[in-house]
């Protein structure tokens, strides 16, 4: 299992918490429980399993719309 933060551009509102949230739950290989997005840090705190990459986590969130500034990502 594998643990990231990523880093996002300043979020607007909070029905963008949620959206973020339910983008990155949806990806495959992600601890689904783990997925936290804190609003007043514009950061995603997810943990996810080997087969799953930062990538796919991270298309997930810019497709959404929103930018990923960087991601850190450490053996959970």
């Amino acid at each position: 299992m594998l643990k990231a933060i990523i880093k996002l551009e300043t979020l607007a509102c909070p029905s963008c918490l949620a959206k973020i949230e339910a983008a990155v739950k949806n990806v495959s290989g992600v601890d689904k429980d783990s997925v936290k997005v804190m609003f007043n840090a514009s950061k995603v705190k997810v943990n996810f399993n080997d087969s799953t990459n930062i990538e796919v986590i991270e298309k997930a969130i810019q497709t959404m719309g929103y930018s990923v500034i960087k991601s850190s990502v450490r053996a959970a």
